[in-house]
């Protein structure tokens, strides 16, 4: 029996697994630093030094978690973040942990900067 409220779980825990690998993390963080526009295969290749096939596999992956978009534009795949699936996956987390829990405040977050 799921608790109450959760429906989402499941789809949330294949969310986070899909981004629990390390080369999956690394595209999405290039291409939210590359949003709203994106980054063709090529660029997201050079940029983080990944074989087309590992990178295609790890696209597919992020692809069918919903957490990128993809578009046509002529002979170019255009990739880009889903921030719409991507919001609603880090309010999920925020609402537990930062409304309801207060587990970590707001301020924590917003200081928080990236090691690299």
């Amino acid at each position: 029996m799921k608790p109450r409220g959760s429906p989402d779980v499941p789809r949330f825990a294949d969310q986070f697994a899909a981004l629990g690998a390390e080369p999956r993390l690394r595209i999405v963080r290039l291409l939210l630093s590359a949003h709203p526009e994106g980054l063709i295969a090529g660029d997201i290749q050079a940029a983080l030094g990944m074989a087309a096939s590992t990178l295609s596999h790890h696209l597919d992956k992020l692809k069918n978690e919903e957490l990128i978009d993809v578009r046509r534009d002529r002979q170019f795949l255009w990739y880009s973040a889903n921030t719409e699936a991507l919001k609603t996956l880090l309010a999920f987390l925020w609402s537990e942990c930062c409304t309801r829990n207060t587990v970590i405040t707001v301020k924590e977050i917003m200081q928080w900067k990236p090691n690299n």
